[in-house]
């Protein structure tokens, strides 16, 4: 059994700010699961933190790219490195994030070693990108087409490494089934599950079915992306974007139990939730019981 390593990565760089003069408070999402008391929980190693750098956007203006740009990519290669070290050690790191810029700390230190593929559970595909968008600017809105290639070089190209994932090895669950870039998605021939769709063939065979589908010669292992918005707001209103018709508890921890359970899987991290939206912490506990849940023996 691999030892389960608990690294928080507390960034916030992703996202546009709540309203005017204040910052996104998913940051203290490691710390509000923390005190749930989730390392104890998993049985698991303490892995420490990722630093990152201070929110300041400065004079950024829509049209200017990605604001927080050279930060994120500094602090993509400092989260790689921690990541990379536990993954070479045979390590199973779960990442508390943070905003799913994080994603892309996983996805350059997976390229690093070798090819990867990664399962994103999001409410949307985070997908947004030059060629879709005249809208760019919130990574956290924009990682997964960040780490297959799309958009500006300096966060795309970190090291030479450009793409760190490849579009045939990203799977997608819990998408919206509203959600306007599943077309494009098809064109990529990018597999997408909507929340519908999950639900008509059954979340745990779905897993099961794409644990295989990544079980490959030529891949190495995945990653699983948790996005705590795939959820539904009647159960996960603290969120920044908190998107109507998602996911409930128990169809999530159907999905995520095959994935992170797999020998295949060699990491997880989890992004967006924000305990400021969450005065008593139910959300906090619903999330960490998920989790914890999921890598229980079953």
């Amino acid at each position: 059994m691999r030892n389960i390593v608990v690294l928080d990565a507390p960034s916030n760089l992703g996202l546009r700010p709540p309203a005017p003069g204040t910052v996104p408070g998913c940051y203290k999402l490691a710390g509000a699961l923390r005190e749930q008391r989730i390392v104890q929980r998993l049985g698991a190693l303490e892995g420490g933190a990722v630093v990152p750098p201070r929110y300041d956007r400065g004079d950024w203006q829509e049209g200017d790219g990605v604001f927080n740009a050279a930060a994120i990519a500094a602090y993509t290669v400092k989260l790689a490195d921690r990541i990379e070290h536990h993954v070479r050690a045979g390590d199973l790191p779960v990442v508390l994030g943070g905003d799913c810029s994080i994603q892309l700390g996983a996805s350059l230190a997976l390229r690093r070693i070798g090819r990867y593929g990664i399962v994103a559970v999001d409410g949307s595909a985070d997908f947004r990108h030059p060629g879709n968008s005249d809208r760019i600017g919130a990574a956290g809105g924009e990682e997964l087409a960040l780490a297959t290639g799309r958009g500006q070089d300096d966060l795309t190209d970190l090291e030479g490494l450009r793409p760190y994932l490849r579009d045939e090895d990203v799977r997608l669950f819990g998408i919206r089934d509203y959600d306007t870039e599943r077309d494009e998605l098809a064109a990529l021939k990018i597999p997408t599950v909507t929340v519908g769709e999950l639900r008509e063939w059954g979340a745990d065979a779905l897993a099961r079915a794409t644990v295989q589908t990544l079980e490959q010669p030529h891949l190495e292992g995945f990653w699983v992306h948790l996005d705590a918005d795939c959820l539904d707001p009647s159960v996960m209103p603290a969120v920044d974007s908190p998107d109507p018709d998602g996911l409930l508890p128990d169809e999530l921890l159907a999905l995520l139990r095959p994935l992170v359970r797999s020998p295949h899987c060699v990491g997880l991290n989890i992004t967006i939730y924000d305990p400021d939206l969450d005065p008593d912490g139910t959300a906090g506990q619903l999330l960490t019981d998920l989790v914890v849940a999921a890598f229980a023996e079953s």
